[in-house]
């Protein structure tokens, strides 16, 4: 069983029944077996990188980020941590944005120790804050904290006044960051006070423009991430800490599989890329002519 796992470490393999190339008996690799304990009651942490495959396999809107780009990428990640006192944390899932308008992408990153390197464990393409207009604030740099201070909640898939779902479809989850200080896009500038979230947009209008800045300033994300996100508790720690002390939210899932990994931070940098790199490619053509009127003033 040791060495079938170690396969499926090496080989990203998904959760759920695998077989291994040498023909040995199917391995659970579903959550709860991922995470049971050895026999010294430890959790071997290389075990959080299996979520690599779930990511590949559930995840519909992925960016393929070539090694050196994953590996810069966690060395901003490691700087931005290192900003906020945070330099030596570990042993859970981060999640990362680059706001560039050349970029545009979500990172989800893990390590095991604070000696190791963070490790990529997928990638999908998002939408930032559009500076112009009225209302609309350049999403904020920094370290934010996803706690139930600002308790999340989930989106009723109703459309607005131009017929646009601003949340995505209904039972979308919203991460919501609580409020921020975020630059105005619009006047003279200046920083106020914006309300800072991370959710899906609508699938049919919107979620096809992921990969420009197109938001009011929260960062819009593909549903089937969404999905992902909120099933593994990828930022649920403190969540889940609450839930283990006896209370009951209605904002979780009943049948959710959250890992032991789950983390509780979004850090956005700027890589402030002059041109647009191959493996993040913006939306094409037909896409962006079918942007119905009004469509960046969803949230």
């Amino acid at each position: 069983m040791v060495s079938a796992v170690l396969w499926a470490l090496s080989c990203g393999v998904a959760f759920g029944a695998t077989t291994p190339p040498n023909g040995a008996p199917l391995v659970d690799l579903s959550a709860s077996a991922v995470a049971a304990p050895d026999a010294a009651g430890a959790v071997d942490p290389r075990r959080a990188l299996l979520l690599r495959a779930a990511f590949a396999r559930t995840v519909t809107r992925r960016l393929q980020v070539p090694a050196a780009a994953q590996h810069e990428y966690g060395e901003r990640l490691e700087a931005a941590l290192q900003g906020d006192q945070l330099g030596n944390l570990s042993g859970e899932y981060v999640v990362l944005v680059d706001r560039c308008a050349n970029v545009q992408a979500l990172f989800i990153y893990f390590r095991a120790t604070p000696a190791d390197k963070w490790v990529m464990i997928g990638a999908s393409p998002v939408a930032t804050g559009r500076p112009g207009e009225f209302d609309h604030f350049i999403t904020p740099l920094g370290v934010f904290e996803h706690t139930p201070d600002n308790m999340d909640f989930r989106a009723e898939g109703t459309m607005n006044q131009n017929g646009i779902r601003g949340y995505g479809k209904r039972d979308m989850r919203i991460f919501d960051l609580g409020w921020a200080q975020g630059e105005r896009g619009w006047g003279k500038g200046g920083m106020s006070q914006m309300r800072f979230q991370m959710h899906a947009t609508d699938p049919d209008k919107l979620e096809p423009l992921l990969g420009i800045r197109h938001s009011k300033g929260c960062v819009r994300i593909p549903a089937s991430l969404n999905v992902f996100l909120d099933h593994y508790g990828i930022l649920d720690a403190e969540y889940e800490a609450l839930v283990e002390s006896g209370k009951s939210l209605w904002v979780l899932h009943s049948d959710r599989q959250v890992t032991p990994w789950a983390g509780r931070y979004i850090v956005v940098v700027d890589s402030e890329r002059k041109t647009r790199p191959g493996w993040s490619p913006g939306p094409g053509g037909k896409a962006r002519a079918r942007v119905p009127a009004a469509a960046d003033t969803a949230d």
